[in-house]
């Protein structure tokens, strides 16, 4: 929710609640896979800290420098590589047709192997353009493995109070 209120790019550290503006020198294209029903936050933390055997997160520190550099690079494929959610495994353990939704986003020829939206159960996968969006968009809603596929780029501004 942070990220819709405050808009442009940012680093989620934390729960998805500390925001960290960041440099991103392009629009980015991107596809999103919506399920039917949800996935309780609270149960993906959960299951979370049951895949890790305690009840801690363990600090994360690796990778961002390498998440930066991707987002000031004007192509979306060396973001692709870096795109990642602690919590992942989490929700595709809770729902593993999850694995079946990531799956045909890379077949449909998304960059990477997509990613699972926040605790889920929402998948995202960059493309390099609109057009590759629409084509990506349109394989997977034609394998039928999500309620509903939509498009979408960024960075856009946040919300404004009128």
């Amino acid at each position: 929710m942070p990220f819709a209120l405050y808009g442009g790019t940012a680093l989620g550290t934390g729960h998805g609640e500390v925001l960290s503006p960041v440099l991103a020198r392009t629009q980015r294209h991107w596809v999103i896979a919506l399920a039917d029903g949800g996935l309780s936050t609270p149960t993906v933390f959960a299951e979370l800290d049951r895949l890790r055997g305690t009840g801690r997160p363990p600090p994360r520190t690796a990778g961002h420098d390498a998440l930066l550099r991707a987002l000031r690079d004007s192509e979306s494929a060396p973001l692709a590589k870096v795109i990642t959610n602690d919590l992942q495994p989490a929700a595709i353990s809770l729902r593993p047709a999850l694995r079946r939704t990531l799956a045909a986003g890379v077949e449909s020829g998304a960059l990477g192997g997509g990613a699972v939206s926040g605790s889920g159960p929402t998948c995202v996968f960059l493309a390099e353009d609109r057009e590759h969006a629409i084509r990506v968009a349109a394989g997977l809603a034609g394998l039928g493995v999500c309620r509903t596929v939509r498009t979408a780029h960024g960075p856009v501004p946040g919300a404004r109070v009128i």
